[in-house]
């Protein structure tokens, strides 16, 4: 016989990156960050901030919660306040749900004064006017009015896969207009250490791209060399 599963399955504890590790990271774009892990790292494309707000206020880097909620209930994201701290960001999976809004302004004012810096979920939330109002990023797939129940079973503060990406409680998690990418706990310094050679990088395109320039020099030596087969 196969025994009914418990309600929620919580681990409340987990190793925290250090608070001066996670400002390391602080405002990079999330394309900075994608390439200091090698090009990936960014979840699924269409889980974007819902809220009009300014661009500005869209940002935000903090330490992830995560919790597994399953299709069409939220009752995990509850066990997931509870572990929430000043500073950290609420993952919670759906297996991406369509069905019916996973929070809505009410939940996500719980999770303010948690101390949450956004919410992100691979499903939907509601309330649209009232989640601008409670102030804090919600990144999402969508809207839709209908409203989950909170039957579980789901699980908080253990691995999840969100948007085809794994997402451990105590990753840093970061986000801006263009989507929202996952730091690996274990890999914030290596990535920290890479931001810096990027901004380098990038600056320095940028300023040559300013200048005018049409074709990178490598782009234009390897379209100048035998490797490229010309038909004209």
């Amino acid at each position: 016989m196969i025994e009914d599963p418990p309600l929620l399955t919580v681990r409340s504890t987990f190793e925290r990156p250090a608070a001066a590790a996670v400002a390391a990271l602080a405002g990079a774009p999330t394309g900075h960050l994608v390439d200091a892990l090698g090009g990936l790292g960014a979840l699924d494309y269409r889980i974007k901030p819902v809220s009009p707000a300014s661009p500005a206020d869209q940002v935000f880097c903090g330490v992830a919660v995560t919790c597994d909620c399953g299709p069409a209930d939220n009752l995990a994201v509850f066990a997931a306040l509870q572990a929430t701290r000043p500073g950290d960001v609420i993952v919670a999976a759906t297996d991406s749900y369509m069905g019916c809004a996973l929070i809505g302004d009410l939940v996500l004012g719980m999770a303010r004064n948690c101390g949450a810096l956004a919410f992100v979920t691979d499903g939907l939330a509601r309330d649209s006017d009232g989640l601008e109002a409670v102030g804090i990023p919600v990144f999402c797939r969508g809207i839709s009015p209908n409203s989950p129940a909170r039957n579980g079973p789901g699980k908080a503060g253990l691995p999840i896969n969100l948007g085809g990406v794994t997402v451990m409680s105590g990753d840093v998690v970061a986000g801006d207009r263009d989507g929202v990418v996952v730091v690996p706990r274990a890999r914030i310094e290596e990535v920290a250490q890479a931001l810096a050679r990027i901004r380098e990088a990038e600056a320095g395109l940028e300023a040559k791209v300013a200048g005018g320039l049409k074709v990178p020099d490598f782009a234009a030596a390897l379209l100048a060399s035998d490797r490229v087969r010309r038909l004209d």
